[in-house]
């Protein structure tokens, strides 16, 4: 019996030290999964991001938002003007971040003055302009995607939607919706 009692009791020592014995506690979800943007559709307007002045709007049936109800808007005002739309996320070490976000163009430009520039700027890494669009994207909705790549450090990422308007060309408005930010 007192075998039986010094086994039993070296057991749960090793339980204990080891911590083997993880019954009940559910596992941690991976730090690399899921989209971490907390708007991406701007179905809350401008939360999650900064923004000029009337960015948000909501679509109607001449203009509908690619999904929900709202989309960001750029532009469209025949006048000299550059306007932003910015968010910064954390991506964690060793993740990828994917940036998803889908553009429309609605134009009366026959040469190219208005401009959609986006732009990702990573923590150590030159900030640089991913795309530069112009009046010849499209009216439908478009998709563009772009990625971090993964380090072994945590890091921001800061993506930007930067547009430019000369006044005397025509009118250009830029809509982006459902910019989702992924982790992989």
């Amino acid at each position: 019996m007192k075998t039986f009692v010094t086994t039993v009791a070296a057991a749960a020592l090793l339980l204990l030290a080891t911590g083997s014995a993880s019954h009940g506690q559910p596992a941690a979800d991976p730090p690399c999964a899921g989209q971490i943007h907390p708007n991406p559709g701007f179905e809350r307007g401008t939360t999650g991001w900064t923004a000029g002045p009337r960015i948000v709007v909501l679509g109607d049936v001449s203009r509908p938002a690619h999904t929900g109800r709202a989309y960001a808007t750029f532009a469209g005002l025949d006048v000299t003007r550059t306007d932003l739309l910015r968010t910064t996320v954390t991506v964690p070490a060793n993740c990828d971040l994917t940036v998803r976000f889908w553009v429309r163009t609605t134009t009366t430009e026959t040469s190219r003055s208005d401009y959609l520039n986006v732009g990702m700027a990573v923590t150590g890494i030159p900030p640089k302009t991913r795309f530069s669009l112009a009046f010849d994207g499209g009216s439908q909705w478009r998709e563009y995607v772009m990625s971090t790549g993964a380090a072994t450090t945590e890091r921001s990422a800061t993506v930007s939607f930067v547009s430019s308007e000369m006044a005397g060309n025509g009118v250009t408005a830029f809509d982006v919706d459902d910019a989702t930010f992924t982790l992989s």
